[in-house]
């Protein structure tokens, strides 16, 4: 899926010359602004030059876990990655997923320590911004600070996205409706999607049962909604999971 290749760690600059690819991945990323903000202070030229590519991360490896102390703002480069916690009772809980372009890691922004486990569902390669050097340029360029006020308030955002009495309906489309705007931001189709994560997955994540989520993907083939292959979407009434998501999304 993807028509660029990562080294296992360097240094960039992002997006370099000529590679449409790297630099469509740049514009959709959370802070890819930044990065590519080459009229802007010298010390934001220095920050893209400090970004750091690291993978490949193996399905089922763990990019970091609960309390592990925090040690840079990772952005998704490839891939999916399932947040996740355990509770006392030892069952698994997942906080959501991260897909490419979004950041992980910023519930730990408070006391430097990761609140949740993170591990890669498919290969994984990340954009890691030391964060010692954050910390000191938010204090020196307030575009930046306000950049990673931003990411925090859509992080809080979608953490309760799905927080009320929402009918199974609702909030599987809502899910896809999110999928499929993912994918338009990153120059892909919003009806042709993948999903990098498993239906257990996705049902522990809406806070439903896997049968539930195959009931409701049946009935939404039924009614002309969207066509399920495995893994693959093809959404065919895009309005129509919009309308059923409008209460959740409210977009």
């Amino acid at each position: 899926m993807n028509d660029f290749t990562l080294p296992r760690s360097r240094a960039l600059p992002l997006a370099p010359h000529g590679n449409l690819a790297a630099l469509r991945f740049c514009m959709a990323c959370d802070i890819g602004d930044i990065c590519l903000a080459e009229s802007e202070a010298e010390p934001l030229r220095r920050m893209e030059a400090r970004v750091e590519h690291t993978g490949s991360y193996r399905p089922g490896q763990y990019l970091f876990r609960e309390g592990d102390p925090l040690t840079s703002l990772s952005i998704v480069r490839t891939g999916t990655v399932k947040l996740f916690v355990v509770e006392p009772c030892g069952t698994e809980q997942v906080l959501g997923f991260a897909l490419p372009g979004e950041a992980i890691g910023l519930d730990a922004f408070h006391d430097e320590r990761h609140g949740c486990h993170a591990v890669a569902l498919e290969t994984v390669a990340l954009c890691q911004l030391p964060l010692t050097m954050l910390n000191g340029m938010c204090a020196k360029v307030p575009q930046l600070q306000r950049n990673v006020l931003n990411l925090l308030s859509r992080h809080i955002a979608k953490a309760h996205l799905l927080v009320g009495c929402y009918a199974a309906e609702q909030r599987l489309a809502a899910f896809i409706v999110l999928l499929s705007r993912h994918a338009e931001r990153r120059g892909l189709s919003p009806r042709q999607l993948h999903l990098g994560m498993a239906r257990v997955d996705i049902a522990n994540y809406l806070r439903l049962t896997p049968e539930t989520i195959s009931r409701v993907l049946r009935r939404f083939q039924d009614d002309g909604l969207l066509q399920v292959s495995r893994r693959e979407l093809e959404v065919l009434d895009l309005p129509a999971l919009n309308d059923l998501a409008r209460n959740i999304l409210r977009s």
